[in-house]
């Protein structure tokens, strides 16, 4: 089973309200579930969400929202790999062999479905159990990965 895992919480420091603000006259989380949808790759499509409204807003688009992430999974703080967790555990994948999981942050509008099959043959070539992208930086800050 592949799955995309759209992390989408309602608060931000910087951007209020950033995954739902209008981009081009649509909230800006509709094009990362659209792409998600489009490359067909993915059996579900999920939003992990604190927020009610941030829930509406995916599954108007297409996306499931099977479960809410618990406040304490929603701050400034909180790592994409333990909402990652989280999300296995509601979803019981933790048992089931053979899950993919494609993490698709909600503030990428212009992510191409293309790119999404791309990546995902290259991630299944390399047998890797974990792939990310990553860009070249001379700086760096506490939140970026480096090598």
């Amino acid at each position: 089973m592949n799955i995309a895992l759209i992390p989408a919480r309602f608060g931000s420091k910087r951007i209020k309200n950033k995954n739902i603000k209008l981009f081009f006259n649509k909230p800006i989380i509709s094009y990362s579930i659209k792409s998600a949808l489009k490359c067909r790759l993915f059996d579900r499509v999920i939003v992990s969400t604190e927020d009610k409204y941030i829930a509406k807003i995916s599954r108007y688009y297409g996306a499931e929202v099977p479960f809410f992430r618990p406040i304490k999974l929603a701050g400034n703080n909180t790592t994409t790999i333990s909402v990652i967790k989280h999300a296995i555990k509601c979803l019981v994948l933790n048992k089931k062999k053979n899950t993919k999981i494609c993490c698709i942050y909600p503030v990428a509008p212009l992510i191409d479905p293309k790119l999404l099959i791309h990546s995902y043959k290259k991630f299944i070539k390399q047998k890797t159990d974990f792939s990310v992208t990553l860009l070249k930086k001379k700086k760096f800050n506490k939140k970026m990965f480096y090598i």
